[in-house]
C-alpha cells in the first residue's frame, strides 16, 4: 500500500490513503425538516391567512372611477378614443401630412437623460412660478384650441373652469365654441387669455380685441403660423366639416358612442361664438378668413392697440424670436402648431436652448413659452430645465376633456402635477427656479 510522504511537520495531518474508501468525504445530505426555518416549512393554510387575500374589489364603472384609473395622459387618450367619434378624435389627435413633426416633437422629449442630484432636501416641492407678471400655481397653462365643444360638449367651459381651479392660465381661441364673455362668466376668478388670428378685415380683429379687454383678459396671444391651412389628411379622409355632417359613416361610428351624440344633440348647436355662423370644411374656413399678407408692421399695430401683455405664438426660428421681441412682444411661444401646419417643421424643444441663449444675450426679459409634444409632467420639467419659463398643453388637455368632460380635464392636470412633483424630487430639486440645463442631457440619435 502506497502512502504519501508528509513534510517534516509533526503537527501535519496525514493524508488519507488514496485507496482507503473509508477516508473519502461523505456526500452532502439535504437538511432535515427540523433544520429548516419555520417560514420555509410547508403547512396547510388556515382560513385566517387566506381571508385578507380574498377580499375582491367591487368593480366600479362610474366616470370618476374610470378617470381615476388613468395614471398617464396616454391612458386618458385611450379612453377618449373609445368615447369619441372618429372625426372629432382624429381632428384632435392628428397632424399635417405624414405627421412627422408631431412624432418628432414627442420623440424629442424621450431623447433626453435626466441628471439627478442626491442628498437634497426635497420634502416639500413648490411647482409655482410667475408668468407675464402674475403667479401660476403650476408651470403649465391651457393652450388655445378650436372647435372644442365638438370634442366634448362641455368644451371651453370645462377647460376654463379646470384651469381656474388649478390656478393656471386658460387661453380661449378665436376659433372657440364659447364666447369671450361666456368664458369670463364661467371662470370669473380665473386668469383668462385670448388667442387672436389677425384677419384681412382689421375692424373684426379690433372688435375681438376690445371684447377681450373688456372681459378682463390680461394677455393677448397672436398666432402667426397660419398663412394658409396645413394639409391635415385625417380631416380630409373623414370629411371633417363644421358642424359635423350626419352621413351613413358617421351614424355607424356614432352607434358605438351614444353618449357623445346624446350630449352633442341635446346642447346648443356648435358655432364659433367669437365669430359668426359658418358652414364648410376647416381648411376652407382658415383659407377664407386668415390673412396671408401679415408682416411685422401688423405686429406693431397690435402692440399699439393692445394695452395688456402681448405674446406671439408660432415662433420657429431664433431670428423670428428676436424680431418679435424687438417689435414689442412680451413673450414668445415656441410652437409649430402641434405639427398641424408645416410638416417637418422645427421642433420647439430642440429650438429652446438657442432661443434662450439669444434672448439672454440681448438682455431681454421676454417670456419663453413652449408647446407641442408634451405628454407628461416629466416633459414639462425637461422644458423648464432647458430654459422655458412656461409651457402650454393642447392635445393633453383635450384627451382628458374627451375622456370625461370637466372631470377629465381635472384629471389631466392632476396627472401632470403629480408627474412634475415626482420628477423634481428625484432630480433633487424643490423649486422650479432651481432647474437648470445641468439637469438634462440631450441624447444623440
Amino acid at each position: 500500500m502506497t502512502h504519501t510522504i508528509q513534510p517534516n511537520n509533526p503537527e501535519a495531518t496525514p493524508a488519507p490513503d488514496a485507496t482507503d474508501i473509508s477516508a473519502a468525504p461523505a456526500p452532502a445530505r439535504a437538511p432535515s425538516s427540523s433544520a429548516l426555518p419555520a417560514a420555509l416549512k410547508r403547512r396547510v393554510p388556515k382560513y385566517s391567512d387566506l381571508a385578507p387575500l380574498m377580499q375582491f374589489k367591487k368593480p366600479e364603472f362610474s366616470r370618476a372611477a374610470r378617470l381615476q384609473r388613468a395614471s398617464t395622459i396616454w391612458e386618458l387618450r385611450d379612453i377618449a378614443k373609445r368615447r369619441t367619434p372618429k372625426a372629432p378624435f382624429d381632428y384632435t389627435d392628428g397632424a399635417a401630412e405624414g405627421e412627422i413633426t408631431l412624432r418628432r416633437a414627442r420623440q424629442a422629449f424621450l431623447d433626453i437623460e435626466f441628471r439627478p442630484g442626491i442628498l437634497r432636501n426635497v420634502s416639500s416641492i413648490d411647482l409655482s412660478t410667475d408668468i407675464l407678471g402674475k403667479p401660476s400655481r403650476l408651470p403649465v397653462g391651457i393652450a388655445p384650441t378650436g372647435f372644442t365643444r365638438m370634442m366634448q360638449s362641455e368644451g371651453e367651459y370645462a377647460g376654463s373652469q379646470a384651469a381656474e381651479a388649478a390656478g393656471i392660465p386658460y387661453t380661449l381661441s378665436t376659433m372657440g365654441t364659447a364666447s369671450i364673455e361666456d368664458v369670463a362668466e364661467a371662470a370669473p376668478n380665473g386668469r383668462n387669455w385670448f388667442q387672436l388670428y389677425l384677419w384681412t378685415d382689421r375692424d373684426r380683429s379690433l372688435e375681438l380685441i376690445e371684447r377681450a379687454a373688456k372681459a378682463g383678459n390680461d394677455t393677448l396671444m397672436v398666432t402667426v403660423d397660419t398663412a394658409v391651412a396645413g394639409a391635415r389628411l385625417r380631416d380630409v379622409r373623414n370629411g371633417m366639416t363644421i358642424p359635423p355632417a350626419l352621413t351613413l359613416k358617421t351614424v355607424l361610428d356614432a352607434s358605438y358612442r351614444p353618449a357623445w351624440w346624446f350630449n352633442f344633440l341635446t346642447h346648443e348647436p356648435l358655432t364659433f361664438a367669437s365669430l359668426s355662423r359658418y358652414t364648410g370644411t376647416v381648411a376652407d374656413l382658415i383659407n377664407s378668413m386668415f390673412d396671408p399678407t401679415l408682416t411685422f408692421g401688423d405686429l406693431d399695430w397690435l402692440r399699439e392697440t393692445w394695452k395688456g401683455k402681448l405674446v406671439v405664438k408660432g415662433i420657429q426660428t431664433v431670428e423670428d424670436a428676436r424680431r418679435v421681441v424687438d417689435h414689442g412682444a412680451d413673450g414668445v411661444v415656441l410652437s409649430n402648431h402641434g405639427g398641424r401646419q408645416l410638416d417637418r417643421a422645427p421642433i420647439p424643444f430642440h429650438l429652446l436652448p438657442e432661443v434662450r441663449q439669444a434672448l439672454t444675450a440681448d438682455n431681454s426679459d421676454a417670456a419663453i413659452m413652449l408647446d407641442t409634444g408634451i405628454m407628461s409632467g416629466a416633459d414639462i420639467v425637461a422644458a423648464l430645465a432647458l430654459g422655458a419659463d412656461f409651457t402650454l398643453i393642447g392635445r393633453a388637455y383635450l384627451y382628458g376633456l374627451m375622456a370625461g368632460g370637466r372631470a377629465g380635464v381635472d384629471r389631466t392636470l392632476q396627472i401632470l402635477e403629480k408627474d412634475m412633483a415626482r420628477t423634481m424630487a428625484l432630480l433633487g430639486v424643490s423649486r422650479v427656479s432651481e432647474l437648470t440645463p445641468d439637469h438634462v442631457r440631450l441624447l444623440p440619435r
